[in-house]
C-alpha cells in the first residue's frame, strides 16, 4: 500500500492532486443544476458536489469554487434565487459532463450538447428534460468555506419530479431502474447497482 504524508501531497504535481483527492471521496453524486439570469440565458452545469441537508424541512447543499472567476451558476442563484438539480443518467453521461467546459456567460450549455431545457409550475430555471429526478430548489443560505475560499450553497426544494416507476411502497426511491449516474474523481462515471436495503438497525 503506498502512503501519502500531507507534504507529499503538497509536491505532486497539482494536476495528479486534483485527480487523487477528488478520487479519495469516494464515489459523488453526479448531477446537472440548471439556472436562468434575469436576462433570459439559460445555463447548465455538471457538480458532484450536492448533499442531503435535511429532510424538514426538505434541503440540499452544493459547493462552489472560489468565485474569482466567472461562475455563471452561482452568479444566477443569487441574482434569482432560483435553480434546478437534475440527475445525471446513463445515455446522457458525455453531453453532461462537457457542461464542464467554460463558456462566455450568453452561451447557453443546452445549445452546445443535446441536453434540452424544459419548464414546468411556471417555475423561473430551466430542468433538464427527461431526467428521471428534477428538483425545483429555492436558494435559503450560503456559508463561506475560510479554508480554502469555496461556498457552500443551500437551498429549500420545493418540488420535485419523480419517474413513478423508481419509487417504492416506503418512499425509497431506486436509483438504479434509471440507470443513475454517479461521479468518481473528477470525470470517471459509473452507473451503480442497488444489491440490497438494510432496515433501520437497533442494538443487538
Amino acid at each position: 500500500m503506498i502512503y501519502f504524508s500531507e507534504d507529499d501531497i503538497n509536491k505532486l504535481h497539482h494536476l495528479y492532486r486534483i485527480n487523487l483527492i477528488n478520487s479519495c471521496s469516494g464515489y459523488k453524486s453526479a448531477n446537472l443544476i440548471g439556472t436562468k439570469s434575469k436576462d433570459g440565458n439559460e445555463n447548465v452545469a455538471v457538480f458532484s458536489s450536492v448533499t442531503h441537508i435535511g429532510s424538514s424541512p426538505a434541503m440540499f447543499g452544493f459547493f462552489m469554487r472560489p468565485t474569482t472567476v466567472i461562475r455563471n451558476t452561482y452568479d444566477n442563484i443569487k441574482s434569482t434565487g432560483s435553480y434546478t438539480i437534475n440527475h445525471i443518467y446513463k445515455s446522457i453521461i458525455e453531453d453532461a459532463h462537457h457542461t464542464s467546459a467554460k463558456y462566455n456567460t450568453s452561451v447557453s450549455e443546452f445549445d452546445v450538447t443535446n441536453l434540452n431545457s424544459e419548464y414546468k409550475n411556471e417555475f423561473h430555471a430551466p430542468f433538464v428534460k427527461d431526467a428521471p429526478i428534477q428538483l425545483a430548489m429555492e436558494f435559503a443560505e450560503e456559508y463561506d468555506i475560510k479554508a480554502n475560499n469555496t461556498i457552500l450553497v443551500i437551498g429549500k426544494i420545493i418540488g420535485v419530479f419523480i419517474n413513478n416507476e423508481l419509487i417504492e411502497k416506503d418512499g425509497f426511491v431506486n436509483l438504479s431502474k434509471a440507470e443513475i449516474a454517479a461521479i468518481n474523481g473528477l470525470d470517471g462515471y459509473a452507473i451503480p447497482e442497488n444489491k440490497t436495503r438494510f432496515g433501520y438497525q437497533r442494538p443487538k
